[in-house]
C-alpha cells in the first residue's frame, strides 16, 4: 500500500489515496499504520476517496481503529494532498466525512499549499446532541467530578464531542496521561469524549493541550482547537479572532459568537515523507 505522511502543527496522520488504494480492512489497517513502534507511527489513518456529494470524502480512523467523525488538521492535510498530488486544480473544495461537507479555500504559492482555510461549520450546542448527560439545554461551566476532583467543563460538538476546562494550572504542566482517559471514559459521554484543557492569555490567544478519544495526546486537534474558541466566546473570556497556542503549533480561529455562523480555521499542512507498506 502507498501512502503519505502528513501533519497539521504535529497531529499526523497516514494517508492513502483511496482512488488507487483498496485495503480490506480499514480499522485494523489504522491499527497497524498508527503504531509508532512497529509501524509508521502516526495519530490514525485517513483515507482520500471519491464522492458523490462532495469534491473528495475523507474516511479518517483513530489508531485505536475507531472511525472519527471530522478531524480539522486532518482535512486540512486531505485538501494539500489532493491538490499537490494532482487529484484537483482548484484552489476552493469540499471534503465530506461521515455525512458532514466542510467547504476548504487554499493558499497556494508556486504549486505549494502553504496554509488552509477550512469553515468547521457551526458549533453545536445542545447537550443532547454534542452528546453529554447533562441537567441543562447547554453544558456551560457544568461541575463533573473526575478522578475524585472536580472540575468545570464547557461542552461543545464541531462534528465530534469537546469537553473544554479552563484552568490556571499551566497546561504543560498537567498529568494528561491520567486526567484524559478519566474523562474519556466518564459516564457522562455516551460516545466518549475529546477533553481540552486552557489557559487564557489574553483575549486574543490561548494556550491548549489536548487529549482525544481512541489516539491519546496530541500535539494539536483542529477541532478541538475550534470547541476551545467557542467555550472562551460563549463564556465571555475571548474576542472573536483568536491564536490557539498547542504543543506543535500555532492555529488561528475565528467565529462571530452567534451560533447559526461558522467557525473558521487557518493553519498549516505539512508532508512527512511518502512510501510503502505490506499490511
Amino acid at each position: 500500500m502507498k501512502f503519505t505522511k502528513m501533519h497539521g502543527c504535529g497531529n499526523d496522520y497516514v494517508y492513502v489515496n483511496g482512488f488507487e488504494e483498496h485495503i480490506d480492512d480499514e480499522a485494523k489497517a489504522a491499527v497497524v499504520v498508527s503504531d509508532r513502534h512497529f509501524g509508521i507511527g502516526a495519530d490514525g489513518l485517513i483515507i482520500i476517496k471519491p464522492s458523490d456529494i462532495a469534491d473528495f470524502e475523507m474516511v479518517m480512523y483513530n489508531a485505536d481503529g475507531s472511525r472519527a467523525q471530522m478531524c480539522g488538521n486532518g482535512i486540512r492535510c486531505v485538501a494539500k494532498y489532493v491538490y499537490e498530488n494532482g487529484l484537483t486544480d482548484k484552489k476552493s473544495i469540499s471534503v465530506v466525512s461521515m455525512g458532514a461537507v466542510k467547504y476548504i479555500d487554499l493558499n497556494v504559492d508556486n504549486g505549494a499549499v502553504v496554509s488552509v482555510k477550512v469553515d468547521m461549520g457551526k458549533p453545536i450546542l445542545r447537550a443532547s446532541d454534542i452528546p453529554v448527560i447533562c441537567d441543562k439545554e447547554r453544558a456551560v461551566n457544568e461541575k463533573i467530578k473526575v478522578n475524585g476532583e472536580e472540575y468545570e467543563m464547557t461542552c461543545v460538538s464541531m462534528g465530534n464531542p469537546h469537553a473544554v476546562v479552563f484552568t490556571d494550572i499551566p497546561v504543560a504542566e498537567l498529568e494528561l496521561e491520567k486526567i484524559g482517559p478519566a474523562f474519556e471514559h466518564h459516564p457522562a459521554f455516551p460516545e466518549r469524549v475529546n477533553t481540552e484543557f486552557v489557559n487564557l492569555r489574553g483575549r486574543k490567544n490561548l494556550d491548549m493541550r489536548v487529549w482525544e478519544r481512541g489516539t491519546g495526546e496530541t500535539l494539536a486537534c483542529g477541532t478541538g482547537t475550534c470547541a476551545s474558541v467557542v467555550a472562551a466566546i460563549i463564556n465571555g473570556y475571548a474576542d472573536n479572532e483568536v491564536t490557539v497556542h498547542l504543543r506543535g503549533g500555532e492555529l488561528e480561529i475565528s467565529w462571530s459568537g452567534n451560533e447559526e455562523d461558522s467557525v473558521f480555521m487557518t493553519g498549516p499542512a505539512t508532508t512527512v515523507f511518502s512510501g510503502e507498506i505490506n499490511l
